[in-house]
Order: structure tokens, then sequence, then C-alpha cells
């Protein structure tokens, strides 16, 4: 009983120790980014990443929960264009506008986050040429709290897989 509360003890205070090295050494400014080469004219891109409504056939997050519910303010591809979202937990509710829009080379997008967190982010997606093909990058910065610091690795494994699902999302239909 003694050896068990003692490895107990031992967990308890390397989490401790963790959490404090985590919240003095991560940055509080995140940007997280991944990029996948397409092949094919950047135009052909553009028509599923330059509208909010086609970002959101292809996008990972909104796919989480099969009874998402988004609303859409405006045309979705100029800037101040808008959407709202509300989903499961998994989803949350949210808003994403257009900032700022290059037709063919770059969107910028302001997110808000409400639920199940309050929070702000910018997205950019970015297109140059590669090749015969298209490189798209799409990135994301925000300001990181205390226990989002903590969470970092994790949130830097699960942006990975969902940033890679739907650049390879995104590839297979600008593919067609």
């Amino acid at each position: 009983m003694k050896t068990l509360l003692k490895i107990i003890g031992v967990i308890i205070l390397l989490a401790v120790i963790y959490a404090i090295i985590a919240m003095l050494a991560f940055s509080k400014n995140y940007h997280f980014e991944r990029s996948v080469v397409i092949n094919a004219p950047k135009e052909k891109v553009w028509q599923h990443v330059g509208s909010l409504q086609e970002y959101n056939k292809w996008d990972p997050f909104s796919k989480a929960d099969p009874n998402i519910v988004i609303t859409y303010s405006g045309t979705g591809d100029k800037a101040g264009d808008s959407y709202h979202w509300k989903g499961n937990d998994k989803v949350g509710e949210g808003e994403q506008s257009i900032t700022e829009i290059i037709p063919n080379d770059k969107l910028v997008t302001k997110l808000h986050f409400i639920k199940p967190f309050e929070g702000n982010a910018a997205a950019n997606f970015i297109l140059t040429p590669e090749g015969n093909g298209t490189k798209v990058t799409w990135t994301i910065d925000n300001e990181l709290n205390t226990m989002m610091k903590i969470m970092k690795p994790m949130m830097d494994m699960n942006m990975k897989t969902m940033f890679d699902q739907g650049l390879g999302d995104l590839k297979k239909i600008s593919e067609k």
C-alpha cells in the first residue's frame, strides 16, 4: 500500500512540475500551420478555399458534428461575410468572418469562439504556385490562457490531425 501511495505521489508531483514548466516556458502566442501541394491550378483550388460555403464542405471541424447548424451572412466570398455555427460538445459554438481576401492568393478570417470557451483567433489560407500545382498553407494564430498552455502538446496533436484531414479533403476535391 505504501508503494502505491508513493507512486501516486510521484505522479502528482510530476504533473505539478510539468504544469509549472508549461506555464513558464510556453509562449502565450500560439501559431500553428500545415501545408499541402495540390495538383491543380490556383484558380481551381481557390473555388474551394475562397468561399465560406465551400470551405465548410471540407472543413474537418464542422464534420465533427453531423447535426451542426451553420447560418451564413452574405455570399461568403467577400470581406465582412461570415457564418455562425452551433454544434455538439466537440464543435461548440462560434463565428468566422472574412477580414481580408485576395482572390486566388489569400483568405484571412477572424474566428470568435463562444462555447465551450470564449476566445478569438485568426486563420489564413495562402495559395502559392508550386511546380504545376498549388501549395496551400493553412495557419491559425491565437493567445493561450494558462490552461491552454498546459494543454499545448495535446492541442498541437489535435490541430495536426484536423488540419491534415482538412487539407487532404481539400486536395481530393480540388484534384477532381
